[in-house]
């Protein structure tokens, strides 16, 4: 990557980083009320290490890397908060998502070197429909700290695609929860003005680490429209003016279960290669839910 490139993305880490913390801090109640909800869950008990997740994987990449996707995945999962791991997307979903790529050589991307990854949500639940009922546990400030959490990092995901584009694709996987009313909604509208509006730039979408002392006294998370419109310009980074599209944003269907590769097996045409069946899926998928 260029100098420009890897000084705005290392401001941009350590702001999601620093993010995380004050996530951790501002939601005292969360590792309570995530412990109760893997007790009395049907699936397997397991000790909560992480309520909310950093992916330490970004910490991997350096100036020499490449990026050639931002992939999006849902929130943190079981493996994915563990202690030992703290990364994203390495239970069965990384695993298949791993073996997609080292299926299609052709791409020229190493899933585990080329591939930075993000969520929609770094909170953690057992699966992404309990975020549901974690909210309700919590109440309404928790509700309001996960519907905030998806507005911050879809600002995040949206710089960091002005940072590395235009070489580098963004992927949004799973798009199922993404509509009107449900649970990624906050997300999804975040993400659609951020491309859409003229002049939504980086200065307005730069969170700087003022976020904790923002927060509300009950645990709640200040609203990120206010952190970010307050954000002193100063501390804002200089982006490149990188040529960013929304044409280059795809959505597909989850890696889990093998749900992506079937998808594109079924719907790939004669005669098409790889990436054209990739852009064809993800567009139309993105016209569906983005309308664009």
């Amino acid at each position: 990557m260029t100098e420009n490139q890897w000084t705005e993305f290392q401001n941009l880490r350590q702001s999601y980083k620093s993010y995380v913390d004050e996530l951790i801090r501002a939601l005292p109640q969360l590792p309570v009320l995530l412990t109760e909800l893997i007790g009395k869950r049907s699936g397997p008990s397991y000790p909560l290490e992480t309520p909310v997740v950093y992916n330490h994987a970004l910490d991997d990449i350096q100036k020499e890397s490449t990026i050639s996707v931002i992939l999006v995945a849902d929130n943190p999962g079981r493996r994915e908060q563990s202690a030992a791991e703290r990364r994203y997307l390495v239970g069965p979903s990384g695993k298949l998502a791993d073996g997609f790529f080292k299926k299609h050589p052709e791409l020229g991307i190493d899933f585990r070197r080329n591939v930075l990854i993000l969520n929609k949500t770094p909170i953690h639940t057992p699966r992404t429909v309990e975020l549901r009922d974690l909210a309700r546990r919590g109440g309404p400030d928790l509700a309001e700290a996960i519907r905030n959490s998806q507005i911050m990092m879809a600002r995040f995901i949206h710089q960091c695609h002005q940072i590395f584009a235009p070489e580098a694709e963004l992927w949004i996987i799973g798009y199922s929860e993404m509509g009107p009313g449900k649970l990624f909604e906050a997300f999804t509208d975040t993400l659609r003005a951020a491309y859409a509006i003229a002049g939504y730039g980086p200065d307005s979408l730069f969170l700087d680490s003022t976020l904790a002392s923002k927060a509300p006294a009950q645990g709640g998370i200040a609203d990120s429209g206010d952190t970010a419109d307050n954000s002193p310009a100063s501390n804002a980074p200089a982006l490149a003016e990188n040529s960013i599209s929304r044409q280059q944003v795809y959505l597909y269907r989850h890696f889990s279960m093998n749900q992506f590769s079937v998808d594109f097996t079924k719907q790939q045409e004669p005669g098409e290669s790889t990436q054209e069946t990739l852009h064809r899926i993800g567009s139309q998928y993105r016209k569906r839910i983005l309308g664009w």
